[in-house]
């Protein structure tokens, strides 16, 4: 049954310069939540400077001609009871606070001021660097973490995409106070900028205080992006040895990018396939094998590609024959259609979730900030719910049928295992 219609509960708005306003209402919320997201990633960097955008997340909320120091900017958001942050993916950099909503006007100030005015002090970049080489230092420390890098490496190959958003030790030793000024004079234009705003507010008042803060910036042309190159890297098994006690175990398929029309029927066929306890590969794997304590499956979608992922978590003596399993789960997906009742039941799973996933006006500010910059356009929740709930079993096995081949999956394993052979052998039909 298809959802009912209602009308889309934010309204896009754009400044003379380009800048996109989304605002979003939510009458029942105590918050009010803005983003900034900003159309660049680590995929817009050069190899000697990767981890550039990352490092000017880290440095926007250091200090700013009226507010000096990191401490007068955090505090100032916390002395009102609300948080700050930013985060930096592959295609874009995004910096939010939240904050109750009768201290809008704050926040809209201090977001502003940290994204236009930083300083960029040198003994500030100079001492970040180190805290984003210890960022660096952990997260190959944690194996997880490590078999999904090596993964992305193996499945995208040697380019923008694939690399670590992050950077390296090397890169991010290399970047300067000119590189970080002039990735804000590249990249940081109107024309290239949404701001999200979502909570109790009136969008009036939202729109009167971004023209105050916003609209005086000059829009400039924007370079493109690298596109992603097809075909994976020549060596689709990446194994790193480690003495701990589990391995970690990845497997991917390249896809299609975000905006695909077969999005919808990926996601139910991720969902039938890794999400939950009631998941084929849980069931399989965990429930009658015993092989793993913990495995799953998701999606990533860019631009212009993507990827499926299977991660588990198992000893050495079960790596192969757990990619082995896996492998043929996901196989079968090809082969068979899926039953009428699984079908059923992850459809409502996926959309169940979605919808639940919309429970804080956060999400909301997100979601929209997100779908505005990358897509151009918000479909309204309804809409999505109804395509999800299209998806047929001749969808689901059609898509499967697109990129599920084994020459075009990558194998990755961090822990107490070295022998290659017999997971290279899976990648041959």
């Amino acid at each position: 049954m298809a959802s009912p219609k209602t009308a889309a509960p934010w309204t896009v708005t754009t400044l003379d310069n380009g800048l996109r306003l989304v605002t979003t209402p939510l009458a029942h919320s105590q918050a009010a939540v803005l983003a900034v997201y900003v159309g660049v990633g680590s995929r817009a960097e050069q190899r000697a400077t990767l981890g550039l955008s990352h490092y000017l997340e880290h440095m926007l909320f250091k200090g700013t001609e009226t507010r000096p120091t990191a401490a007068e900017i955090s505090s100032t958001i916390e002395g009102a009871g609300g948080a700050l942050n930013a985060f930096t993916t592959k295609e874009l950099t995004a910096y939010w606070n939240r904050v109750p909503f009768d201290r809008l006007d704050l926040a809209m100030d201090i977001l502003a001021d940290s994204v236009q005015s930083s300083l960029l002090v040198n003994d500030e970049v100079e001492r970040e660097r180190t805290v984003i080489q210890q960022e660096i230092r952990r997260a190959s420390d944690e194996p997880a973490q490590r078999a999904s890098q090596l993964l992305t490496d193996a499945t995208y190959g040697d380019q923008p995409i694939g690399w670590d958003i992050a950077g390296d030790l090397d890169s991010v030793a290399a970047i300067t106070r000119d590189d970080l000024i002039n990735h804000i004079a590249t990249w940081y234009q109107p024309n290239n900028i949404v701001l999200s705003v979502a909570g109790n507010i009136d969008p009036d008042a939202v729109l009167a205080l971004v023209q105050r803060h916003w609209q005086d910036l000059e829009p400039q042309p924007v370079p493109a992006t690298t596109p992603a190159a097809d075909g994976m890297d020549d060596n689709r098994v990446v194994i790193e040895h480690r003495d701990i006690e589990q391995c970690n175990l990845g497997m991917a398929l390249r896809t299609f990018p975000r905006e695909d029309p077969d999005r919808y029927a990926l996601t139910i066929l991720n969902d039938i396939l890794g999400r939950g306890m009631s998941s084929r590969l849980f069931l399989e794997i965990r429930e009658r094998r015993g092989l793993a304590y913990s495995i799953g499956s998701g999606t990533a979608r860019f631009s212009d590609a993507g990827h499926l992922g299977v991660g588990a978590g198992v000893t050495s003596e079960n790596v192969v024959e757990t990619a082995e399993v896996s492998l043929l789960e996901i196989e079968r997906l090809t082969r068979e259609p899926v039953g009428a009742e699984e079908l059923d039941k992850s459809i409502e799973h996926a959309t169940g979730s979605f919808r639940l996933s919309f429970e804080t006006a956060s999400s909301h500010c997100f979601r929209s900030g997100d779908s505005l910059l990358m897509e151009g356009h918000i479909l309204p929740i309804n809409e999505v719910i109804d395509s999800l709930r299209a998806v047929t079993p001749d969808d689901v096995q059609r898509v499967a049928q697109r990129f599920i081949r084994r020459d075009n999956l990558a194998i990755s394993v961090v822990g107490p295992y070295q022998d290659a052979a017999p997971l290279e052998a899976l990648l041959v039909d």
